[in-house]
């Protein structure tokens, strides 16, 4: 529990993701991609043995054979099917309004904008499955325009996957289901093998291998970003009630042991009521131990005014304003990745169902990133066409420039075409 000058001196203020603390694992995940690069398929198998305790047995693949996908939509229990193809058009009716016109600029200057034409996906597996994140991974990718969308997920055991994540699978729509989990999945994705497709860009959330992985590949292959463990600030005044505030925090903290849930308020007495209740509500939940382990701070503040100015500094990946003004406090956030208004706007029902993308930045990343879109799966090109009244136009800037810069063969390609 901290006032805000405390928290200012706080090395926990200051957190931001540093990855230098996880140096064996970088050599680890370095190895792995440079494995998968160099012997592809003979890699794979050999991790996906060693981390996941399953690879395709002689005959079988990696990929998902795909009348399972339709199989396991069928299997679903009507009200999850029905709650999947809910999410899923909420999902892709938001990212529908996202779409750029394909052409821009003025005659002669344009910029193109088209969709890469594979993109690769990761779906978390280990302490819970997530179907939720292949529907907010592939819907923006389908919606983008691009024709051919791959999955990557840990199998079980026995070389099954969830489900529920093949049912999400199939309904927002995916190519192809690969069982490959960890840094191995997105090496995988990154250079390709004998059979699984190199992709242009690889999205979705992971552990900290995947994150390092994605930082490994990155330049081989595009990467929708570097995430840290999820988290959430909580803006309240005094009239918030402590037992929704309470709840907000500890759905957050269950996903992950490095999960972290701030609340700012301008109520001491608000701030004593949430801890009460979050203890109160640990206890009941299944996941207590894991909620336990993550970090949770609470911070009081002299006003809303200077809550805000915290949430900017830490650029939080769920900002949840719960105050008399929220609506005209949320115009004055600046740095965070999805923005709750209202003491009904509670995080989950954006981790799921309401449309915006669950895919944002981490540890403070939103001060330059963005969630998870339509335009993380589109790439832009020029188009000049001149003609020889733009070379007479452009070439006297375009010679000093040349000259300027030492560049005589610049210089010549443009004075050649008069001679």
């Amino acid at each position: 529990r901290f006032d805000v000058g405390s928290w200012l001196d706080s090395p926990l203020s200051r957190r931001r993701l540093d990855l230098s603390q996880f140096a064996k694992e970088r050599a680890d995940v370095a190895e792995i991609c440079a494995r998968v690069a160099a012997d592809g398929d003979a890699a794979l198998r050999e991790y996906g043995e060693r981390f996941d305790g399953w690879a395709p047995r002689e005959g079988e693949t990696f990929e998902v054979p795909k009348g399972d996908l339709v199989a396991a939509a069928n299997r679903l229990p009507s009200a999850d099917r029905a709650a999947l193809e809910f999410a899923a058009q909420r999902i892709r009716d938001f990212h529908l309004k996202q779409v750029p016109p394909a052409t821009s600029g003025s005659p002669g200057l344009k910029l193109v904008t088209r969709p890469v034409r594979r993109a690769g996906l990761y779906a978390p597996g280990g302490r819970a499955s997530y179907p939720s994140t292949v529907l907010m991974t592939v819907i923006p990718a389908r919606v983008a325009g691009v024709s051919e969308v791959v999955l990557a997920t840990p199998p079980r055991a026995d070389g099954s996957v969830p489900a529920a994540i093949l049912a999400a699978a199939h309904i927002a729509g995916v190519d192809a289901v690969y069982r490959l989990g960890g840094a191995q999945a997105i090496a995988a994705l990154a250079y390709g093998t004998s059979s699984i497709p190199r992709v242009d860009v690889v999205a979705g959330p992971g552990n900290i291998y995947v994150t390092l992985a994605k930082k490994e590949v990155f330049g081989a292959v595009g990467v929708d970003g570097i995430a840290g463990p999820t988290e959430v600030m909580v803006i309240a005044d005094a009239g918030a009630r402590p037992d929704f505030v309470a709840a907000d925090l500890a759905a957050q903290l269950e996903h992950d042991p490095l999960a972290w849930a701030v609340l700012v308020t301008d109520s001491a007495a608000l701030a004593d009521r949430v801890e009460e209740e979050l203890r109160s509500l640990i206890g009941g939940l299944e996941r207590a131990q894991i909620i336990n382990a993550a970090t949770c701070c609470l911070i009081v503040a002299e006003d809303m005014g200077q809550a805000i100015n915290l949430a900017n500094d830490l650029a939080p990946e769920h900002l949840l304003i719960v105050a008399e003004h929220a609506g005209r406090l949320a115009t004055q956030v600046e740095n965070a990745g999805a923005i709750f208004v209202g003491a009904y706007a509670t995080v989950p029902l954006g981790d799921y169902a309401a449309g915006p993308n669950h895919t944002l930045p981490t540890s403070g990343a939103a001060r330059f990133a963005s969630p998870l879109g339509v335009y993380s799966f589109l790439k832009r090109s020029s188009v000049l066409s001149l003609n020889r009244g733009d070379l007479e136009m452009l070439r006297d800037a375009c010679v000093r420039l040349a000259a300027m810069e030492g560049l005589s063969a610049h210089a010549h390609a443009i004075e050649v075409r008069f001679e």
